[in-house]
C-alpha cells in the first residue's frame, strides 16, 4: 500500500502560478513510490527552514572514482532516525548521453523502464555539464542500475575534480549554420581523455563544450574551460532569391531596424543596385530591382544577427572551421569569465584535424593538471600565472590581438626590437604552415 502524502503548504503554493511546477511530476510520482513521498517531505521540509539538509559521502561503482553524486539525509528524529526514511539516501547517477543528444524513442522509453526498476524514477534531461541525471537511488541500487545502463551503452559521466561530460549542440545533423562536425570532435576528444572522467585526479573539474557556430546554442564560450566554437574565415555567403523573398515580406524598414542598424561594427549598408562594390571581401546581394545589401566581410565579427533575422538568404562562409576558447567559467575565485581565444582558426574536417585538436586538448589538460592550484579553473590558473606562459607552456604562439587593454605607459624599451620583430615574423610563418 503506497504511502501517506506527507503535508507540503508550501510546494503547494509553487503550482498555483500559470507555469507548470515540478512538484507536480514529484507528486505523480510519489502516487505509487515511496521514495518520492518522504523526498517531498524533506522537501517541504527544507523550505519550511530555509535550509537544505543533503550531507556527502563515498558511493560509487566498482572500477570508477567519478559519476555518482551521494545525497544522504540529515534530518533525523529524537532518536537519530531519519525523519523521512524512504528518502534517506537520494543519490544520483550522472550518464553520458549521445553528443549533440539524440535519442530515438525505444532508449528514452528503455532508460525510464531502468530508473523506475531501480530508482526514483526521477530524471533531468540534461545536467548543466550535459548529463543524464538519474535522481534518487540507495547506495544498494547504485551498482545494480549502473549495470543495467552499461549494458544499455551508457557509461558514466564526470563528477568531482575530473575532466567533465561534455556538450555539444544538435549541429550538423539539423542545423544550417552548422560549421563542422560538432558529434564527431566531441566524441573524438572525450573517449581519449576517459580516464580523468571516471578516475578524478584534477585539481578541479574541467569542461568541454562543442557549438557549431557562433550562435554558440551550448554557452561554451560562458560555461567551458575548453571551447570549441564553429565559425568561417571567408565571405558570408548570400541566397539572392531567398534575400528578395525575404526583403518582399519584410520590406525597408525592418531591414534597416532589424538588419542594417543593429550590426555592431556596422560592416551591413544598403545600395542603390547598380552600385554596389566589386572588391573581393564584399558580398552584395540583390535585394530587389533598385535596393541591394552590401557587406563589408572584413568588418564583420560574426555576431550571426543578420544570419538569423535573415535565415537562408545569408548563410555562414565555405571555408569553415573552428575558435579555440579557454578559461570561462562562472563564478568561483575571480567571479565568471568568458573564455580567451587561443587559436583564431583551424580547419576541423579530417581525421588529421581532429588528432590535431585531440592532442592541444591532452597538452591544456596535462598543463591544468601540472600547475594549477587545489579548487582552481583553468581560467583562475591562466589569470594567476598570466597569459603568456599558459601559451608558452601549451605550446601556441602569442597573438597581439590579445592584449587585455593598451599599455598606459609609454615610454618603451627598443634596444630589442629587431629581435622581436623576427621572432614575430618567424611564429606567423610558422602558423602560417600549421593551418595550410
Amino acid at each position: 500500500m503506497p504511502k501517506k502524502m506527507h503535508e507540503t503548504p508550501m510546494l503547494d503554493q509553487l503550482e498555483s502560478g500559470p507555469w507548470p511546477s515540478f512538484v507536480t511530476g514529484l507528486k505523480r510520482l510519489a502516487q505509487d513510490n515511496d521514495m518520492m513521498v518522504d523526498l517531498l517531505g524533506q522537501l517541504e521540509a527544507s523550505y519550511q527552514d530555509k535550509k537544505g539538509y543533503w550531507k556527502g559521502g563515498t558511493v560509487g561503482v566498482y572500477g570508477y572514482g567519478g559519476g555518482v553524486i551521494p545525497r544522504f539525509t540529515e534530518l533525523k528524529d529524537e532518536n537519530d532516525k531519519p525523519r523521512f526514511p524512504a528518502a534517506a539516501e537520494f543519490h544520483t547517477l550522472r550518464v553520458q548521453p549521445p553528443a549533440g543528444m539524440h535519442y530515438d524513442t525505444a532508449t528514452l522509453r528503455k532508460l525510464c523502464d531502468i530508473w523506475e526498476k531501480h530508482g526514483s524514477g526521477l530524471i533531468a534531461l540534461h545536467g548543466q555539464s550535459g548529463d543524464i541525471m538519474f535522481q534518487g537511488a540507495t547506495s544498494e541500487h547504485v551498482q545494480t542500475a549502473f549495470d543495467e545502463l552499461n549494458e544499455a551503452g551508457f557509461d558514466l559521466g564526470g563528477a568531482g575534480p575530473a575532466l567533465r561530460t561534455s556538450m555539444s549542440c544538435v549541429g550538423a545533423a539539423r542545423c544550417e549554420m552548422s560549421c563542422f562536425d560538432e558529434a564527431s570532435a566531441l566524441r573524438s576528444v572525450i573517449n581519449a581523455n576517459l580516464d580523468d572522467m571516471h578516475r578524478p585526479a584534477l585539481p578541479y573539474k574541467f569542461k568541454f563544450k562543442f557549438s557549431g557556430c557562433p550562435n554558440d546554442c551550448v554557452n561554451s564560450i560562458q560555461r567551458s574551460d575548453f571551447a570549441t566554437i564553429g565559425t568561417w574565415r571567408d565571405n558570408i555567403q548570400a541566397n539572392e532569391t531567398l534575400a528578395r523573398a525575404w526583403f518582399a515580406e519584410h520590406g525597408m524598414e525592418q531591414l534597416v531596424n532589424d538588419v542594417v542598424t543593429r550590426c555592431p561594427t556596422r560592416a551591413l549598408s544598403v545600395k542603390k543596385a547598380g552600385t554596389e562594390s566589386k572588391a573581393a571581401h564584399v558580398t552584395a546581394v540583390r535585394l530587389s530591382d533598385d535596393q541591394a545589401l552590401e557587406i563589408d566581410n572584413h568588418d564583420c565579427v560574426r555576431c550571426m544577427h543578420c544570419l538569423n533575422v535573415m535565415p537562408g538568404a545569408l548563410l555562414p562562409g565555405k571555408d569553415r572551421g573552428v575558435t579555440l576558447l579557454v578559461g570561462g567559467k562562472s563564478v568561483l575565485k575571480i567571479g565568471s569569465t568568458m573564455g580567451t581565444v587561443i587559436v583564431p582558426f583551424m580547419k576541423l574536417e579530417t581525421d588529421e584535424d581532429l588528432e590535431k585538436l585531440g592532442e592541444l586538448a591532452r597538452n591544456v589538460i596535462d598543463f591544468f593538471a601540472e600547475n594549477a592550484l587545489e579548487h582552481e579553473r583553468i581560467g583562475e590558473t591562466i589569470d594567476r600565472i598570466g597569459l603568456v606562459n599558459f601559451l608558452e607552456g601549451v605550446g601556441l604562439p602569442i597573438d597581439p590581438n590579445m592584449i587585455v587593454e593598451p599599455r598606459a605607459n609609454p615610454y618603451v624599451r627598443t634596444d630589442d626590437w629587431d629581435e622581436q620583430v623576427a621572432k614575430w615574423e618567424e611564429l606567423q610563418e610558422e602558423h602560417k604552415r600549421d593551418a595550410a
